[in-house]
């Protein structure tokens, strides 16, 4: 039987024949039905994942500072150092000092007879010589008890003496000590005793004198004035010898200090320039104790002027308690931040000395 005569190919033959425009029309819509399938099928196809590398974002260095300065140091545990309280000399035969430049913090008051003696304070920073390192008064104890800090001294009043040899302090008298401390050839006694901190970290360590914990001023970024207002200070404490002036520098925001006439210098290292200069009015008398003593009152409170970034604030000074921190508060009784930096602190007898600007 030929198969292309079958009556259903015959009648399919006419259905299409009938049908031609409808039949290649459905034929054509399928072939590109069919070639838009194949051209579509690669595109339809689930793209593989694409791996990205793991973004890292990098968090900030952590940014430290010094307790005692408030300046920036390079690791937390430098904010822990041990501090040291070192008494150095002003005596005209003491001059120029060694290691002043260096102090984070300065107290300055009346030793005896119109002398004026340092309680420097030192953390992070290390002066390779530091001197001449005289005598302790109780008012230096006072302030010092805060900071946690080893007392580096020669001896001291018999009041004084016993306020640190009470067992709260890390007293390391030259007296007890001798191998940390030794006198130069080129001043006569008792104008000669220097230290360092290589003996003084030396024997810190076998005492155990391994941090300090203390809370510091509150700081802040320094930033000169548009107008500075306080561009010379002059602080009178007893005579032309021991008077004080500081002179503004804008450019570098610091007060060049003058000690009777002339620039205050560091033998060492030049200039002292400090960032902050406080003057706070104390009750000052003399009284019998191993002799005719000068006596500082240091707890309670008092008037105090604060001059930095060329400018001169109003305070009062506060001190509870001998293991208090010393304050510095505004009339609206908030802490008054000290520009970073080194900072003096003046002790300005009431009645008797002075401060102008």
């Amino acid at each position: 039987m030929n198969i292309l005569k079958s009556p259903k190919v015959i009648a399919c033959r006419s259905f299409i024949d009938r049908h031609r425009i409808a039949t290649m029309l459905i034929c054509s819509s399928v072939l590109v039905f069919l070639l838009g399938w194949l051209m579509l099928w690669p595109i339809l196809q689930p793209l593989p994942p694409v791996e990205t590398p793991d973004i890292v974002v990098k968090k900030p260095d952590p940014v430290y500072y010094s307790t005692l300065t408030g300046k920036k140091v390079k690791d937390e545990a430098m904010t822990t150092w041990p501090t040291a309280a070192i008494m150095i000399e002003n005596s005209p035969d003491a001059r120029p000092q060694s290691g002043l430049k260096q102090a984070g913090v300065v107290y300055e008051a009346i030793a005896e007879g119109g002398i004026t003696r340092f309680l420097a304070l030192y953390q992070e920073d290390k002066p390779t010589l530091i001197g001449p390192v005289r005598s302790l008064r109780p008012y230096f104890v006072d302030w010092l008890t805060p900071y946690n800090a080893s007392v580096v001294h020669v001896g001291g009043s018999s009041a004084a003496l016993k306020r640190i040899r009470n067992g709260e302090y890390r007293d390391i008298d030259q007296f007890f000590n001798a191998s940390t401390y030794w006198r130069s050839t080129d001043r006569y006694a008792p104008h000669n005793v220097y230290t360092n901190f290589n003996r003084i970290d030396a024997l810190n360590k076998a005492k155990k004198y391994t941090n300090s914990t203390f809370t510091g001023f509150d700081r802040v970024d320094g930033e000169s004035a548009e107008k500075p207002t306080a561009t010379t200070i002059t602080i009178n404490f007893s005579s032309n010898l021991f008077n004080t002036q500081y002179k503004y520098n804008a450019k570098k925001n610091n007060y060049e200090r003058y000690l009777a006439g002339e620039k205050h210098i560091d033998r060492e290292k030049g200039a002292i320039a400090p960032d902050a200069v406080i003057a706070m009015k104390v009750n000052q008398k003399i009284v019998m104790e191993d002799g005719y003593r000068e006596s500082i009152e240091t707890i309670g409170t008092g008037e105090a002027i604060i001059f930095q970034n060329g400018t001169a604030t109003k305070a009062a000074w506060s001190k509870p308690s001998r293991k208090d921190s010393i304050t510095f508060k505004n009339k609206e009784g908030k802490s008054i931040p000290l520009v970073r930096g080194q900072t003096w602190i003046a002790a300005v007898p009431n009645g008797q000395g002075s401060i102008t600007w």
